[in-house]
Parts: structure tokens; sequence; C-alpha cells
């Protein structure tokens, strides 16, 4: 059975040293086989950049290090992963998320992201956002030349 809880700890206790310097109360532990890879914190404060979450951070470190497929890879979060940050975990092939605060916990400190996992649930266009989508058949043949380049012969 794995014991979860000295990661997660750890990812609360970075979460708590970025409050101390003017961030926001996210921190992340990306391990695999019980081993850590890569630790992140919220980085918005810092950079302005609104994707610097603690899960993507320590995604983006742990895949130059890896590649971009991080299987057998576990995330320790201090919050509940956003609808993006959750995404990544899913394209990148991360085995496990663990997570302290859930929404409904934060909701009350605006740092909830549940209204955002609703609106990207609906069908587009019942998305709050409008989105378009214009066909262009360039891109099937872009796709067809994109397979040929890295199908194995």
């Amino acid at each position: 059975m794995t014991n979860d809880q000295p990661h997660l700890q750890r990812a609360i206790a970075l979460a708590r040293a970025n409050v101390a310097q003017g961030g926001r109360p996210f921190g992340a532990v990306l391990t695999r086989n019980g081993e850590v890879l890569v630790e992140a914190v919220n980085e918005i404060h810092l950079t302005q950049d609104p994707t610097a979450h603690a899960e993507l951070l320590a995604i983006r470190a742990a895949s130059r290090q890896l590649g971009a497929r991080l299987d057998g890879c576990v995330i320790y979060a201090s919050g509940q992963p956003c609808p993006m940050c959750l995404s990544a975990m899913y394209l990148c092939g991360v085995e496990r998320v663990v997570f302290a605060a859930s929404n409904e916990m934060a909701e009350p400190f605006g740092l909830s992201t549940a209204a955002i996992s609703q609106q990207v649930g609906l069908p587009i266009g019942a998305q709050r956002l409008p989105i378009q989508h214009l066909p262009d058949s360039a891109m099937t043949a872009l796709y067809h030349q994109w397979k040929t380049l890295h199908d194995p012969e």
C-alpha cells in the first residue's frame, strides 16, 4: 500500500512557503517509483503567466528530464487540480493524482475552479466562451503529412 502522506505534506509545505512569499497556496510534488523528481509552486504572482500553476510547472520540469511521457508518475498537489492541469496530466500519462484541498474547500476563498470544470464539460456551443469551428480541408492534408512522418514503417 502506498503512503501518500509524506509527499502530500510536502506539497502543502511548498504551498505554505509560497503564500509567505506573496504567492498562491498551491504546491506540487511529482514522483516516480516513490522518488521525488520535481517540486513546484504556483508562480502566477512572479510571471503574470496565468498558466504557471504548480502542477503544470512540475510537468514541464519533469518532461525536460524524462520526455513528453510521464507514465508511472504521481502528482501530489495542495489543491484540486484545475481542468487545464488535469488535461496536461492526461496528455502526458501521469498515473495518479493526490490532492489535499477540494474545490468545495477552496470556494469561500475564491480559489475554486469548479465553474471552469463545469464550463469545459459542456458542448462547445453551450459554453460561455464563444468558440467557433471554421473547418479547413488543408488540415486533413497536414494531418496526413504528420502521420506519414511519424508512423513506423
